[in-house]
């Protein structure tokens, strides 16, 4: 699904080098000629989603369906173009102080919210208030904690103030802006996740809101006074379908217009004249990794010796080559090779089951019984991977991890839970031993909100309760600075620290795989991958399946 701004999912797109971003396509799409009229309104567009949303406030929400959703429904200052750089969005302008200390924001006058408000300098400064608020359940006010002021100037004139410059300023206002009209009471009584938005959200996005069932499917129109031109497609639907055999299914069925595929259904199950009639096939970077991830209050866990004994236990090519058939590149920490932030030269941890084994004697963990199961004071060496129902390549990782693991003495069940228990539930209340997860990055390198020790609390996002105070410290001084020279040296060490530190296991980072309708057109494939334009897609009036005008 698309990434949102600042999102886990869902957070800004990171630089993306294309791997063959490519379109598959033989013959006619659905019997018509390629060669169709130009953009219309009308027709449905349907995408398959593996897990539900949480809420349809993104700013309290961090799983990567509520952001898509939210994406569409709400707008930021400011958003990535094609080329991934920062262009006006709900500002038309904005002005930064030689110091870095001052931004300034013009406003654009003809955004509304869909019930007709003018969105205005007040929703700005309003969205400001309810990040920083203390009984806002959020995990994304770090960037809003920066600001020193909000200041209202005009009602299209906004001049926002940092005490030391924050390099993330200007991008971190590409956030969901929220209506002050609608929620400033719920703020106050910080009962916000009550507040009927939360269900039957008003944006001043590209798409408004019709309808949430759970479980099964969400429901948006286009918006037809958007300030940038009502999109072409007339009607979003996301249908909840948490498996990817059945996605797949849909897929086969023509049921759905847009998804993602697993590795095995694109290099192996979609090479048919049938489904290239149906379907572009896209490839590209993807900008998420694959973890295998402790909780780290766990004294097991704590012992750095142990998750360094598991990080050679691993194969990590084993993984990439039979789990997603070698479409994706090794992680060796949160950031992407190729990237600016990317550190080539930190410590890798061979394939080594003799070396793991040394380590988990060195921290006590030894056979004592003879059972084949390492043990220590009296316990043997045994905990749950947990991961989500549906998502087949996680499961598979997580029999693989299961397998290589046993050969040192460790043994391992596997539990599957259904995605939004598995995060409300489990995830959120760090109510697991170990989980196999997975990381959207945004295009900033900063990882705050990830790393850094005070990040822990239930609506934040340091899952696993790391805490470094060296990893603290590179945090700080990476988001301190205006020079990206001065910035990389700082993340350079951190790639360095959390190495050594094997917090969680990067596994890998899967290119990205998803599949369009081939009745759909205007898709761009850029280096932020194939959502930057969404607006922009149509369907010619010949091609239309669904509606209409």
């Amino acid at each position: 699904m698309r990434r949102a701004p600042g999102t886990l999912g869902l957070l800004p797109a990171i630089l993306l080098a294309l791997a063959g971003c490519g379109v598959e396509v033989e013959g006619k799409g659905d019997g018509v000629p390629s060669a169709a009229s130009g953009p219309a309104y009308g027709d449905t567009f349907i995408e398959a989603s593996i897990g539900d949303i949480q809420g349809l406030i993104p700013s309290i929400t961090s799983d990567g369906a509520s952001h898509a959703v939210g994406a569409l429904i709400y707008d930021g200052l400011v958003k990535r173009d094609k080329d991934d750089n920062i262009v006006p969005h709900l500002a038309e302008s904005w002005e930064i102080s030689p110091d870095c200390l001052t931004l300034t924001f013009k406003l654009r006058k003809d955004a509304k919210w869909h019930d007709g408000w003018l969105f205005t300098a007040d929703d700005v400064r309003f969205t400001y208030e309810t990040m920083i608020h203390p009984k806002t359940p959020t995990a994304y006010k770090e960037d809003f904690l920066q600001v020193k002021d909000v200041e209202v100037l005009d009602p299209f004139t906004v001049r926002v103030t940092y005490p030391t410059p924050y390099a993330k300023a200007l991008d971190s206002w590409g956030f969901y802006m929220l209506p002050r009209h609608l929620l400033a009471g719920y703020v106050q009584g910080g009962n916000l996740r009550e507040a009927p938005q939360n269900r039957q959200p008003i944006g001043n996005g590209p798409y408004r809101f019709v309808e949430w069932k759970p479980g099964e499917k969400v429901v948006l129109v286009a918006n037809p006074d958007y300030f940038e031109g009502r999109p072409f497609l007339s009607r979003i639907v996301y249908r909840i379908i948490p498996s990817q055999a059945t996605i797949f299914l849909e897929l086969r069925a023509k049921g759905v217009d847009y998804a993602n595929l697993t590795a095995i259904q694109f290099d192996r199950q979609t090479n048919y004249r049938a489904f290239r009639k149906a379907y572009h096939k896209y490839q590209y970077a993807g900008s998420a990794y694959t973890y295998f991830g402790f909780n780290l209050k766990d004294p097991r866990f704590a012992d750095r010796r142990v998750r360094q004994a598991f990080a050679h236990a691993i194969d990590k090519q084993e993984l990439i080559d039979g789990v997603v058939l070698g479409l994706g590149r090794e992680a060796t920490g949160p950031y992407k090779p190729g990237t600016w932030a990317y550190n080539p030269k930190v410590a890798r941890y061979a394939y080594n089951p003799a070396r793991a084994k040394a380590l988990l004697a060195e921290a006590g963990w030894v056979d004592r019984n003879g059972d084949g199961v390492l043990d220590k004071d009296g316990q043997p060496f045994a905990f749950t991977i947990l991961t989500n129902q549906g998502n087949e390549e996680r499961k598979k990782i997580a029999e693989i991890v299961q397998q290589r693991l046993r050969e040192v003495g460790v043994a391992v069940e596997i539990r599957t839970l259904e995605w939004a228990s598995f995060i409300k539930d489990f995830v959120k209340k760090r109510r697991f031993e170990a989980i196999i997860l997975g990381w959207g990055i945004g295009t900033d390198p900063d990882q705050y909100n990830i790393w850094h020790s005070s990040k822990t609390g239930p609506d934040e996002l340091n899952h696993i309760s790391y805490q470094n105070p060296e990893v603290d410290r590179l945090l700080d001084l990476g988001r301190a600075s205006c020079r990206r020279e001065e910035r990389k040296k700082h993340y350079e060490r951190l790639q360095e620290v959390l190495a050594e530190d094997q917090p969680l296991i990067f596994l890998y980072f899967r290119d990205a795989l998803p599949v369009v309708a081939l009745r759909v057109r205007g898709v761009e494939p850029s280096p932020n991958g194939i959502m930057h334009n969404f607006p922009k897609w149509y369907v010619p009036k010949e091609l239309q399946r669904y509606t209409s005008g």
